[in-house]
């Protein structure tokens, strides 16, 4: 397996453009399979977890292409109804193909998903959504069989604001003729992307002054062509790096609207930022960090995905700080190989304790999750001598091309399989 190999001690310098946002390509590929027409997207990301996708279309019967960033979908025969587990055990959001499928056939059978090892992340909320749409769930042999005689449109009120339900809810609700309402829904702009796409698709969706999203459902969907909104979390690791780093460097091609509170506790922390419409330049920095409290929370609050980039940050500024990550369980495994570098964190069921310490050292520490992967890597620009990552594939899961990305700011990240390459 690929590992990462980060030398220490450099300073991030330049410019870095953003891809488009991994959370919301994932759903609007899925949302193809509403459709016979041809569908076209645009500033797609070459990520593992958009191939994994593609390769799920292509198993349900659709022709994908993906070339410089935009991807095809045609139709390539009828579609199926059902998935292999050896695709769906790769990836979560593999789950999303659910509502869809459900839609066109009135039935499907999806094996309960993977993904990073964050606890129990249960798709009960998706499937009392589907129940209130008409169908029965049921579980058998690790798959989740749905039915329905007849979907109908309805009132669902979530018991927790689920991206992934909202999304598999809404995508489900868009092809079935007559009015859904979705109540305590996520409010992600990943949400606001699909729901974009299903406007273009010829659904009605809008969010009234209630904050519930009404969809009108359609008996046909058509094809679309779309551009994918910049990645928020993308957005935020990198601002997080060049922080952390002391760095000067200009995030590009962002919406800075998007991380709001997240620049408003790195100013609170003394990282100087100029922010404009469609970029956030941070700039180098004497002194010491200030320690600054941060709980995770649904959107607009602060991302649980940038719960672990922030912790890096945090080990080395001036005094105590703490993470309170109210989302997700188990999502502070990237801190034992933190503290393997040097850091001071100590961690009690969702609270994370962080004293700074004034330098850390290079290890050998090993990527446990997505965004806990990327804050290792933060850590290795920081520290002193040479960090190794293993289980990169992690990372690859959700950041493009992150070696290039960063040795472009000046890093020193080689990528490397031990079993192949001779060191």
């Amino acid at each position: 397996m690929d590992r990462f190999l980060v030398e220490g001690g450099k300073q991030l310098k330049g410019t870095v453009k953003i891809s488009g946002s991994k959370n919301a390509c994932l759903p609007i590929l899925v949302a193809s399979l509403l459709t016979d027409e041809p569908f076209i997207l645009h500033r797609v990301p070459n990520l593992r977890d958009v191939r994994t996708t593609l390769k799920i279309l292509t198993a349900l019967g659709k022709k994908t292409h993906y070339e410089n960033g935009t991807v095809t979908i045609t139709a390539d025969g009828p579609l199926k109804n059902s998935l292999p587990y050896e695709l769906v055990k790769q990836m979560r959001a593999s789950f999303w193909v659910a509502g869809p499928l459900l839609a066109r056939f009135k039935s499907a059978e999806i094996p309960l998903p993977g993904g990073c090892a964050l606890g129990a992340r249960p798709v009960d909320i998706h499937l009392k959504g589907f129940e209130k749409l008409g169908a029965d769930c049921t579980t058998e042999r690790g798959n989740v069989l749905l039915s329905a005689q007849e979907l109908h449109p309805a009132k669902i009120t979530l018991r927790f604001p689920s991206v992934g339900a909202t999304q598999n809810l809404m995508m489900c609700a868009a092809l079935i003729p007559g009015e859904t309402v979705l109540e305590n829904i996520a409010k992600e702009p990943e949400i606001d992307d699909v729901a974009e796409v299903l406007l273009k698709m010829g659904a009605h969706v809008v969010t009234d002054e209630k904050g519930r999203l009404i969809i009108e459902g359609k008996e046909k969907l058509g094809g679309v062509e779309h551009t994918v909104v910049a990645d928020r979390i993308e957005t935020g690791s990198y601002i997080l790096a060049a922080a952390a780093t002391r760095g000067d460097v200009r995030v590009e091609g962002c919406v800075p609207e998007h991380n709001s509170i997240l620049l408003e506790y790195l100013q609170e922390a003394g990282v100087p930022l100029e922010i404009g419409m469609d970029f956030v330049h941070v700039k180098p920095y004497q002194g010491a960090l200030k320690p600054v409290r941060i709980k995770t929370a649904p959107y607009p609050g602060f991302a649980t995905d940038l719960q672990a980039p922030w912790m890096a940050l945090m080990i080395l500024a001036e005094g105590a700080s703490e993470v309170d990550e109210d989302i997700f369980e188990n999502r502070f495994m990237h801190a034992p190989e933190l503290v393997r570098m040097g850091a001071n964190i100590v961690t009690e069921k969702s609270i994370a304790r962080v004293s700074g310490v004034k330098e850390l050292s290079g290890a050998h520490v090993m990527a446990s999750d997505l965004r806990g992967g990327f804050a290792l890597l933060i850590a290795g620009l920081c520290a002193k001598g040479t960090t190794e990552i293993e289980r990169v594939y992690h990372i690859d899961r959700g950041y493009e091309d992150p070696e290039g990305k960063l040795n472009a700011l000046g890093a020193h990240v080689t990528r490397y399989n031990p079993d192949k390459d001779d060191f």
